[in-house]
């Protein structure tokens, strides 16, 4: 708003304002420029977040997002999931899955917090409850371990 006052006043004839007003519209600039970076930073994060602890965020995470970013954040877990759907045949294929290359196709977990039943891909229901321990494929419970239900135990 000052940068409009000094600029009506500098077309009516006094040019010593030219400089402040430059000098103030380079910090208007600058100020964008620093909060774009920063928001296309907070972008970043959360879709690693995406990436790191699926498609439900934990509360104590959501908390800190304002709801712009969750709605992103919900439209980013839907074009991920759509885009999932539309390759690798009729189930789609999970990116999710596997972001490190496992050394074993079966791991040892143990189960942090009670969850409920948990069925495998051969049919078999296993009930996850604190403290028991499963040997389970890595592919089915990565996403457990990322949310916090299971623990993998190393031997």
């Amino acid at each position: 708003e000052r940068n409009q006052a000094d600029v009506s006043e500098a077309k009516s004839g006094r040019t010593d304002l030219i400089f402040l007003i430059r000098f103030r519209h380079c910090c208007l600039l600058r100020n964008q420029r620093c909060l774009l970076a920063y928001l296309y930073d907070r972008l970043l994060r959360i879709r690693a977040l995406r990436w790191e602890y699926g498609s439900v965020l934990p509360n104590t995470i959501q908390f800190h997002m304002s709801a712009e970013e969750v709605e992103w954040f919900n439209r980013y877990k839907k074009s991920l999931a759509t885009y999932m759907r539309s390759v690798g045949g009729e189930e789609g294929l999970d990116l999710t899955q596997d972001i490190k290359p496992p050394k074993s196709l079966y791991i040892e977990v143990r189960c942090l917090k009670d969850h409920g039943e948990f069925e495998i891909d051969d049919g078999t229901t296993i009930l996850l409850k604190k403290n028991s321990q499963h040997f389970l494929p890595r592919w089915k419970c990565e996403q457990l371990i990322r949310q916090g239900v299971l623990e993998h135990v190393l031997s």
